[in-house]
């Protein structure tokens, strides 16, 4: 698959939506049988770009002025079709799993930090047969209290497992992705398959824009 990236990248920190899985199939099936079960009118807004928050922020983001307890029902439906069906429809990206193989075997740490619910991250990496190349899996939901965000996920991973944020990559494909590497010190990997928009210039710097795993498993990181 050709050179992986330089040594002196020691782990590679992944989001999941729109990075790792291709989430917008699962996504919108149960957003809109979630819209039908509650018998409420969505807005007519493009799911892809709304993709990488929280559930129940996306809900909000598609919805027309709907209260808290509609949106509570919202939320519930949704989990109650993605959990029992639409979690299948979340396949890897092409070569996603390959390239996870490759840098495990050269010794690369992997972890996954998520907005994903931890039950549903952890089933849907199982069943795609990658579950086991994780060092650790952590999900906003992954202790009580929930973990604030995704600086907050990577710097308890930096700490347990005593890494420098100098020697880690995040691969991600969104601002939250982008913002939470800058924060932890750590180098940046747009992954432009997803569904984020980083700017190009901008005050959060991007190591390097990629179209798919074939070219992260090709590049080398100075």
């Amino acid at each position: 698959m050709g050179a992986m990236i330089e040594r002196s990248v020691r782990a590679v920190f992944f989001d999941l939506d729109g990075t790792l899985l291709d989430s917008l199939p699962g996504i919108r099936y149960s957003a809109e049988a979630a819209f039908a079960a509650c018998g409420l009118v969505r807005s007519e807004v493009d799911l892809r770009g709304l993709i990488g928050p929280p559930i129940r922020t996306i809900l909000a983001n598609m919805s027309r002025g709907v209260s808290e307890s509609e949106l509570d029902a919202l939320e519930q439906a949704f989990r109650v079709s993605y959990d029992s069906e639409a979690w299948k429809r979340t396949p890897h990206y092409a070569g996603a799993a390959e390239t996870l193989r490759v840098m495990r075997a050269e010794g690369k740490r992997l972890f996954v930090v998520s907005n994903k619910p931890r039950h549903i991250s952890v089933r849907i990496l199982k069943e795609e047969g990658t579950l086991g190349l994780f060092d650790e899996v952590v999900t906003r939901d992954s202790r009580v209290p929930a973990y604030a965000g995704k600086v907050e996920m990577m710097g308890y991973l930096l700490r347990k497992w005593e890494m420098k944020p100098e020697d880690c990559l995040m691969v991600g494909d969104t601002m939250e992705d982008a913002e939470a590497a800058y924060e932890t010190g750590m180098r940046f990997c747009l992954m432009t398959h997803g569904y984020g928009d980083v700017p190009a210039e901008g005050d959060v710097p991007v190591a390097i824009r990629l179209d798919g795993f074939t070219e992260l498993a090709a590049k080398r990181f100075v």
